[in-house]
């Protein structure tokens, strides 16, 4: 029996496509829940820090006018 992409394999590790997209995910979600940007993660210099901090960015609700 054939698995889909969407199984979890605990013994397969994703790879850095997934783990950005992932990262993306979290920060947007970080945003919606009104999570501080300093809650990334991610360390400096990581490639999913910065697509945490850009999904952050997109999703994080502007200031009261």
């Amino acid at each position: 029996m054939a698995t889909s992409r969407t199984d979890f394999d605990p013994g397969v590790t994703v790879g850095p496509r997934e783990q950005l997209v992932k990262a993306l995910s979290e920060g947007a979600a970080a945003a919606r829940k009104g999570d501080r940007v300093t809650a990334c993660p991610y360390p400096a210099g990581d490639l999913r820090r910065s697509a945490w901090i850009r999904a952050y960015s997109k999703n994080r609700p502007l200031p009261a006018e």
